[in-house]
């Protein structure tokens, strides 16, 4: 029933990306028809394959049920342990056993959906800023990106005295070198009590997106086309946009969505162990699962987890989607108090343009699936105060 509602949603979405073939009259002033061809491409493009990846999932999830894999895998797993010496008391080494071998089967699966989308739909849209010569780029490397503090100068002063202005306790501003990956834009801070960094993505920053850089002369691979497309490539925001950005980010700090949201997820985490525990002793719940004679607790977990509270997950996440898009809304009226309305409602333009956002959803899908408001409602609430 919820891959059918989720598929469902996912139809009249793909049905607004094939029908919206020219920019809206009230996008006219926002949004040129280029990008939002550009954009109404890389969305449809990412939906169908999200159609394709997610009803294989679904194939899969059922023919494993069906057949009995969860049984087999467990009883594999003990035929291996116990070769190793260990018995079926210890039922620890056994689910240890069973969670590697589920973890190379789901990613001897699921590496192609991988590989196609990283190499195929983000290489086309231009997106994909690495090369297919091994995986490290793609699961490795971005545990060591490059934190670069940010050099000395206007745009790092003026983040400084913005942090000062509201309490947030900055300590250290870093640039990250997301560009090799990808060229999608971000910003984020993190960190604990009074020592807080925040990082800025590469892509974000308009002087430092090597995609606005010139390849040197000889470089590895580089043809004219590449070069006619870094050339005629602007990305990224000015100083003043992306003060703008971060005053919305520290808007979620200082209106306390963060402690909220761990509040929230504590809560949560609370209610399922406590219900884990009334079912973990339900024979029945293993049995139909094909554990006739044991219950191992690992299984308890997967089978309460993934399967019975499928439902209440999908609520809670619908919930969960409300209040984000409450708080989006609270820390882009926070960024406004501050003076940043206008460099917010250009900013948040120039992202949607960088990260190929498209700007008409269907409302039923908008409503369910996405955690940030749609961008003409964001720029409504700008607007209405914008500074001239």
């Amino acid at each position: 029933a919820v891959y059918l509602w989720e598929a469902f949603l996912a139809h009249r979405q793909r049905r607004v990306y094939r029908t919206t073939t020219h920019v809206p009259r009230e996008l006219g002033q926002i949004m040129d028809s280029e990008t939002f061809e550009k954009s109404r491409l890389y969305q449809l493009d990412k939906s169908t394959f999200s159609f394709w990846s997610g009803l294989y999932s679904e194939v899969e999830g059922t023919m494993i049920l069906l057949c009995g894999g969860i049984p087999f895998l467990w009883n594999l797993s003990g035929q291996i342990s116990g070769r190793a010496g260990f018995g079926p008391e210890y039922e620890i080494v056994q689910s240890l056993v069973f969670l590697l071998l589920a973890t190379l089967f789901s990613a001897v699966t699921g590496l192609p959906w991988s590989l196609y989308n990283t190499f195929v739909i983000e290489e086309k849209h231009g997106f994909n800023q690495q090369v297919l010569v091994t995986i490290y780029a793609d699961y490795i490397a971005p545990l060591f990106d490059k934190f670069i503090p940010l050099p000395e100068g206007e745009l790092k002063q003026e983040i400084e005295v913005m942090a000062k202005s509201i309490d947030f306790p900055l300590t250290k501003v870093y640039v990250v070198e997301g560009s090799k990956r990808s060229s999608h834009s971000n910003a984020y801070f993190y960190g604990f009590f009074k020592n807080k960094r925040i990082v800025l993505f590469d892509t974000l920053l308009e002087d430092y997106s090597a995609l606005n850089k010139e390849p040197a002369e000889g470089a590895d691979g580089e043809n004219e086309e590449t070069k006619s497309k870094t050339k005629n490539k602007k990305q990224g925001c000015k100083n003043e946009e992306v003060l703008a950005v971060l005053g919305h980010e520290l808007g979620h700090w200082k209106l306390g969505h963060t402690i909220k949201n761990i509040i929230i997820s504590q809560m949560n985490s609370f209610l399922c162990f406590f219900l884990f525990a009334v079912l973990i002793g339900r024979k029945e719940l293993f049995a139909a699962f094909g554990f006739y004679e044991t219950q191992p607790t690992l299984i308890g977990l997967m089978i309460i987890f993934q399967f019975i509270f499928s439902p209440y997950n999908e609520v809670l996440s619908f919930c969960l989607t409300v209040l984000s898009r409450r708080f989006e809304f609270q820390a882009d009226a926070f960024a406004k108090e501050l003076g940043k309305a206008k460099d917010l409602y250009s900013a948040l333009i120039k992202l949607n343009k960088d990260n190929l956002g498209f700007p008409v959803s269907d409302w039923i899908f908008s409503m369910w699936h996405y955690s940030h408001p749609p961008l003409l409602e964001r720029l409504q609430a700008l607007k209405d105060t914008k500074q001239e």
